[in-house]
């Protein structure tokens, strides 16, 4: 953590043996070689050497974050003074910023292959085409330290290699078109838990419900668009959803409205409880057309007009829930699935957006073609490779050119396969470094292009666009006021979005609602997958925001507004917002303000059934303060064992009980009081007076440093009364992130001098984030020496091809 100047100056006239003194006298006792305290990764203090602190460094750098939050000594064991405790910290602090300082190391670099967002965001900004890669590539994967982009997790098999070639061919044929593709069918399904009575953004207004689809239609033909009913059941009886009154299906192509088709009524609904199987091909047929579509990509809507549903739902008091059981029939009819087939009666392939990016020349006849492609693939491989190209590079595409032409293939066959090369290639799924000669072992600083590349996929998660690309190839990306000038334009691009989205999703892991949110539906009948939805969407906007307007990183904790829709407010109890956009808002209540009062958050760290302190708690300690996370001894009773039998007891009560095994406290007396400040919180993040057992809420509790809390407030107020360490923390995680691998000891004093510097300005963003784009670890790496005997796998110079050497 970043320590201010006057504990530096007085840690550097400290005696290192008074400090060794303090480290017998009271940490001794639980860190060492008999004690194995924490369990899972013991603290060891009593064999080390307090006059060479960088000798162990990595024990040293534990002690100093725990130092920070007031974690040692715990409570109830002898305390030294406050201030000899910051004077100690301070002296290692400075130690290790010293020697640091004095011996750079910037990490080494490993190569680095493109995850599944980096390899479909550089198609995007390639060839100007929207390709899904989680539909070809397989999962990366969690992510080790946090992160899907570290690179020594990113591991290669030949089976992925070949679905890298599935998704080159895929893509090649999209940008392209192909009118000899075979017709197909897409199909995209809607979750039933998804509530389809509010107007859906991208739809036209006066609609309801259904969704939108982006879809690459891949030449000018004919198409088949259709939607298919939600069936429920009734009293035993299976049928149509909603089919009791008229509506209308509606079919939008770009927003236009292409199709409609009466769905339901009375001789719909006495049909279908006839005979539902006799009626179902009628009613799909009427929720299909025929379309034609001009090549490339469109928004294909299927949606319902707008009606008053007054008295169509037979229950007390509707939710805005559509369902409380996904088979239950009441309401409108809501769409399962949507489906696009196609083509028939091709006609051809119309120009479009990704042909234009492409086809940056068209051969106005035989002679011309071959300089064409030529001219084609370098300024296609010039972007794709991130670099200047040589002969070579644009020699491997023209082959398949060549050998396409040679077997009857015209001009856009052999772009096509071409185009597809260069997708394949190891230069474009690969982000490698090369190595300069007579350099093993020290550290030096990376070519432009290769810092261009760092910062793009830092920021976009994707190549560098031409404005930087050609910056960093004239050698200029340094000049003075370059580089910063370059971030701050970067940070403004709607591409960044992606780092505001992928890393708030992993590091906050939002990313995992849809997967870990699921309250009981009886418990909480209000809930349903727009809500979830919402609240991934609220915490996005609200970190977005805070970047591009460079407001302090502190105000992630504590600002006084949000981003919401009409649902989210009403569930948090803000008045005068109405539809499905979400807006920036005033957060009134004190307790709502910051990352601790938005329901990702709170929904995310709770179960099925009722709120969990322990999970609150450990969030807060790994997610916010950034201390590693604990992980609890084997044969620990689990929560409801340590429960007394004799009658049902509160959460609080059953931790209590827990926390009576000394080894079960040892992790739950810190964890525990953290959570238990969020306990008028809900599981679906809605305030609350009383818990799922009916008691009062009870907040009050006493926190690691011995500071008492009761309630969201309370803890904001103590993580911001030293914002160091939250800072630290964010700093930590986005160098992580940007440098695609995890931080080792030799990394902490860099990240404390970004923190230190962004003091002066308010902990900015962007400060942060230049510094961060500024830093040795960032701008260099070290060379290391290959052991005797050792293959190492390069990129070749002279070939686009990974080679052993």
């Amino acid at each position: 953590v970043a320590q201010a100047a006057p504990r530096q100056a007085a840690a550097e006239q400290a005696n290192p043996a008074q400090y060794g003194q303090l480290v017998t006298k009271y940490c001794v006792g639980c860190h060492n070689e008999r004690s194995n305290t924490p369990a899972a990764n013991p603290l060891r203090l009593d064999n080390i050497d307090i006059n060479n602190v960088t000798k162990d460094a990595v024990t040293w750098e534990r002690v100093i974050r725990k130092l920070a939050v007031g974690a040692m000594p715990p409570q109830g064991m002898p305390h030294p003074e406050q201030a000899e405790l910051r004077s100690f910290s301070g002296y290692l602090i400075n130690t290790l910023d010293k020697a640091a300082s004095a011996n750079l190391n910037p990490g080494r670099f490993a190569l680095h292959r493109l995850n599944r967002l980096e390899y479909s965001n550089a198609i995007r900004d390639l060839v100007n085409v929207e390709f899904d890669a989680a539909e070809v590539l397989p999962s990366d994967g969690g992510g080790e330290f946090g992160f899907d982009n570290i690179a020594t997790a990113l591991k290669t098999s030949p089976l992925l290699l070949e679905r890298y070639l599935t998704a080159a061919l895929r893509v090649s044929a999209m940008a392209i078109g192909d009118p000899k593709q075979a017709p197909g069918a897409a199909v995209f399904p809607i979750s039933l838990e998804h509530t389809q009575k509010e107007h859906v953004e991208g739809l036209p207004l006066g609609t309801r419900g259904g969704a939108v689809v982006k879809y690459y239609f891949p030449a000018d033909a004919e198409y088949n668009l259709s939607g298919r009913l939600v069936w429920g059941i009734v009293e035993g009886y299976f049928g149509i959803e909603g089919h009791e009154k008229p509506y209308d299906f509606v079919v939008t192509i770009d927003g236009e409205q292409v199709y409609s088709a009466p769905i339901g009524g009375e001789q719909d609904h006495r049909s279908s409880a006839e005979d539902y199987a006799k009626i179902r091909p009628f009613v799909d047929a009427r929720m299909t057309t025929r379309q034609f579509m001009t090549a490339g990509q469109h928004e294909v809507g299927f949606t319902w007009i707008q009606k008053t549903e007054a008295g169509t739902q037979a229950v007390w008091q509707p939710t805005q829930r559509d369902s409380q059981e996904v088979h239950m029939s009441g309401g409108p009819p809501r769409l399962k699935t949507l489906m696009i087939e196609g083509p028939y009666n091709v006609k051809g392939v119309s120009d479009t957006p990704s042909r234009k990016r492409v086809l940056v020349c068209k051969p106005t006849g035989p002679a011309d073609e071959n300089a064409c492609a030529e001219r084609i693939f370098s300024t296609l491989a010039k972007r794709a490779y991130r670099r200047a190209v040589n002969a070579s590079d644009v020699e491997a595409p023209m082959s398949f050119y060549r050998e396409a032409r040679k077997e009857g293939g015209n001009f856009e066959d052999g772009i096509r396969v071409g185009i597809a090369r260069v997708l394949a290639s190891p230069s474009f799924i690969y982000r490698a470094e090369r190595d300069p000669e007579n350099v093993a072992g020290t550290a030096f600083k990376i070519s432009d292009v290769e810092l261009a590349s760092r910062l793009s996929f830092f920021l976009w998660s994707s190549i560098p666009d031409d404005q930087l690309l050609n910056l960093a190839i004239a050698g200029r990306l340094r000049e003075p006021g370059v580089l910063q000038a370059q971030v701050k334009r970067m940070i403004a691009d709607s591409k960044a979005d992606t780092f505001t989205q992928s890393f708030t999703g992993q590091w906050l892991q939002i990313r995992g609602l849809e997967r870990k949110v699921t309250p009981d539906i009886l418990m909480f009948p209000q809930f349903d997958d727009n809500m979830r939805k919402g609240f991934r969407t609220e915490t996005e906007l609200f970190f977005a925001n805070a970047v591009r307007s460079n407001e302090s990183i502190m105000n992630l904790i504590n600002a006084n507004y949000t981003f919401v829709n009409e649902r989210l407010a009403k569930h948090y109890g803000i008045d005068g917002v109405y539809g499905e956009r979400f807006r920036k808002v005033e957060v009134a209540n004190p307790n709502r303000r910051g990352l601790l009062g938005q329901g990702s958050i709170l929904a995310l760290t709770s179960v099925a059934t009722r709120t969990s302190p322990v999970l609150r708690g450990k969030y807060i300690m790994t997610n916010i303060m950034g201390l590693p996370e604990p992980v609890p001894p084997p044969n620990v009773p689990t929560l409801d064992q340590s429960a007394p039998a004799s009658k049902p007891t509160s959460v609080r009560e059953r931790l209590e009980s827990h926390r009576r095994n000394p080894v079960c406290a040892a992790c739950h007396k810190n964890i525990d009081p953290l959570g238990f400040s969020l306990e008028f919180f809900d599981s679906t993040g809605a305030w609350r007076d009383t818990t799922e057992g009916g008691k009062p809420v009870d907040a009050k509790t006493v926190l690691q440093d011995g500071t008492e809390v009761n309630g969201p407030v309370d803890l904001r107020n103590w993580l911001t009364r030293n914002p160091e360490v939250f800072v630290t923390n964010v700093t930590e995680r986005m160098l992580v992130y940007a440098l695609g691998r995890g931080l080792e000891a030799y990394d902490h004093p860099i990240v404390r001098d970004i923190v230190r510097k962004s003091v002066k300005d308010d902990y900015k963003f962007q400060t942060v984030i230049l510094g961060i784009v500024q830093s040795a670890p960032f701008q260099m790496r070290t060379k290391a020496a290959p052991a005797t005997g050792t293959k190492v796998a390069q990129v070749s110079a002279k070939a686009n091809s990974t080679r052993l050497e």
